[in-house]
């Protein structure tokens, strides 16, 4: 680690971040800052309690012309408390600067106050990109004198569906401003969204590893007979949230998800034969929580990135030693625990030595009689409602959220992933409130249309 006094800030700023406890550089930081504080753009993979607030928070400042009382940078983040947290980061490391006014502008909140702040100026906004956009629509947002743009959290905002808002955004910036992108995860739409809105970016790409016992692997020795409904043993004693389970063939994806929907699970299935529409509607669900188990094949779940994913089930173990950790290592992210349970057949004895060989651990062995059969529902958290409506009907993410605030009266902590396809839409809503939820919105309209939608099961 390094301390801040290694890189290009002022004697002032170098002095606060004393005062407020910054000693040494996190790993995002000390990776980062030399690239923002040069003047780059900057594409970084960074965590929640990795340090980042204050890995752009220093770089936007030390741009920052105090005397000059013009928005001259931008946090856009994918919630409002996010937004107020990354605000009061932002103010606390500001200190150093007289009279920096740092301003939030998201929904939620009564619009005219913030009017009444913008008419007055502002140096710094930090807000939801639907906020952002009604004060761009009403020109009480000016973004002349733009001299950063921040995406934080990128992958929670495409999450979301803000995809086209923030295009919308970025395109009304300078073409001359800093742009930072920092995203937990880096699903492939992250990669689009920099190549689309950045230039000549530097990429901070620090390797996520895995704390020792961070992943608990454990081996059950089975007979083929005893294969397919030991899974369902395996998810009834740990009780995960969220699990994947591989297969090495179609058919047995399909056998063990037909098993498990049997057993009551909400289970589903992604192989190489589903069609594309299915596809996406499968890994909508999954990741939006609104299924326990996903059944999936390696090469159906290439580029597959679930957050907080709580255990992987390895049905067969895989013949190559490298795919068994691809497999494990979904797991067990983002300073979370994970389970990796394999089922190993006599047969597969020496295929499991060789993969320990090669990674480097001992097998812990358990066996199925010692697993506790919970009769209790495994329900997943979230259920899936599906509009009939999509971006070719100009519904936006603000809209669907605006529907379930005043029809449904939602908050944003009961409603979870919101994704607006062509022409239909998904939301993810607590599994306690669906119900409810598709009953109220039956009754609303969205932009002046009566809202079509169901449940999915």
């Amino acid at each position: 680690m390094s301390g801040f006094s290694t890189l290009p800030l002022p004697a002032a700023q170098l002095a606060v971040l004393d005062q407020l406890g910054y000693q040494e550089m996190t790993p995002i930081q000390a990776a980062s800052l030399p690239l923002t504080l040069a003047g780059h753009d900057v594409i970084a993979r960074a965590k929640t309690g990795s340090g980042k607030t204050a890995a752009f928070a220093l770089a936007l400042l030390a741009r920052l012309q105090p005397r000059q009382f013009d928005t001259q940078a931008m946090v856009l983040c994918p919630t409002r408390e996010l937004a107020e947290q990354v605000a009061q980061e932002i103010r606390r490391l500001a200190r150093a600067q007289d009279n920096t006014k740092v301003l939030t502008l998201c929904g939620g909140t009564p619009i005219r106050g913030q009017l009444d702040s913008l008419s007055h100026g502002a140096h710094i906004v930090v807000g939801t990109p639907g906020r952002i956009m009604d004060h761009l629509q009403r020109e009480s947002l000016q973004l002349g004198s733009l001299a950063t743009l921040v995406l934080d959290e990128a992958d929670r905002m495409l999450d979301m569906g803000f995809l086209d808002d923030i295009a919308w955004i970025a395109e009304r910036c300078p073409p001359s401003r800093q742009t930072m992108l920092f995203s937990a995860t880096w699903p492939e739409a992250v990669e689009h969204l920099a190549e689309r809105f950045m230039h000549q970016p530097q990429r901070v790409m620090l390797e996520e590893t895995h704390t020792p016992g961070q992943i608990r692997q454990r081996f059950y020795l089975i007979s083929e007979e005893e294969r397919v409904p030991a899974i369902g043993k395996l998810l009834r004693h740990y009780r995960p949230a969220s699990t994947l389970v591989f297969c090495n063939t179609r058919e047995q994806c399909r056998t063990l998800c037909e098993q498990l929907q049997q057993e009551g699970f909400v289970a589903l299935a992604l192989h190489g034969e589903l069609e594309q529409q299915a596809r996406d509607q499968v890994l909508i669900r999954f990741a939006n929580g609104s299924a326990s188990a996903l059944v999936a094949t390696d090469v159906a779940a290439r580029g597959l990135d679930i957050a907080q994913l709580d255990c992987v089930i390895n049905m067969v173990l895989s013949p190559d030693p490298a795919v068994h950790v691809h497999r494990v290592g979904r797991t067990g992210r983002a300073d979370q625990q994970g389970w990796a349970l394999s089922l190993v057949s006599e047969t597969q004895r020496r295929r499991l030595e060789e993969i320990a060989r090669t990674n480097h651990f001992e097998p812990e062995w358990h066996a199925l009689e010692s697993l506790t059969d919970d009769p209790t529902p495994l329900h997943p958290p979230m259920r899936t409602l599906q509009i009939l409506g999509g971006k070719k009907d100009k519904l936006r993410p603000g809209d669907l959220m605006g529907l379930l605030a005043h029809a449904a009266s939602l908050t944003c902590e009961q409603v979870g992933k919101i994704q607006v396809l062509d022409q239909v839409s998904y939301i993810a809503v607590r599994r306690e409130q669906a119900a409810e939820t598709l009953r109220r919105i039956g009754q609303g309209r969205i932009k002046g249309r009566s809202v079509k939608a169901r449940l999915l099961t």
